[in-house]
């Protein structure tokens, strides 16, 4: 039993310094270009950075589709996706997942923005958000406001996923206030 415990202390110990060792030391920062990316969406399109240039993005990274947080997310992203638009936002979310299980979580959940693979977890570990815990990688759960001209506006790096949108859309208003856009 003792061995059990030590043997659970030390899986313990080990994930969390993986994760700590995952946190990117060079995080962007508001103001600082957006990373560029170029990914397939769920209907296998080549999706670039450049083609949200003049637009407010909302770039959210999440760890999985359909589990219960990520499914959350993205319907409220999908139920204010109306209001983000009207705004002149768009939405994209990016996973490790694949195209495929991404078009699966698209069509259940009538989501009507983009969700793009980075199953190697190159863009999410520009964007810092990569956890990458040697034998897994998934993205974490952050948003990025990017601005007309590609500059990243504000950063999410802690997300609740039941009232994140709407934290996102009440920011956006303030932003392009600030912006005069």
């Amino acid at each position: 039993m003792i061995k059990l415990v030590l043997l659970a202390i030390a899986l313990t110990g080990l994930l969390a310094f993986l994760y700590l060792k995952s946190a990117s030391s060079g995080q962007l920062k508001v103001g600082d270009l957006a990373p560029t990316f170029s990914l397939m969406d769920q209907n296998g399109q080549l999706r670039t950075l450049d083609e949200f240039k003049g637009h407010w993005l909302v770039l959210y990274f999440y760890p999985k589709d359909n589990t219960p947080g990520c499914t959350k997310q993205a319907c409220r992203f999908r139920d204010e996706h109306s209001a983000l638009h009207k705004m002149g936002a768009q939405v994209v979310g990016i996973s490790v997942d694949s195209s495929a299980a991404h078009a699966g979580f698209a069509t259940q959940h009538r989501l009507p923005f983009p969700l793009l693979a980075d199953s190697q977890g190159e863009v999410a570990q520009a964007y810092g958000a990569l956890l990458n815990l040697a034998f897994l990688k998934l993205a974490k759960r952050h948003t990025y406001l990017i601005d007309p001209t590609g500059r990243v506006a504000k950063m999410y790096l802690t997300v609740e996923p039941d009232t994140h949108a709407q934290t996102v859309l009440k920011d956006l208003q303030l932003l392009k206030e600030a912006y005069h856009d």
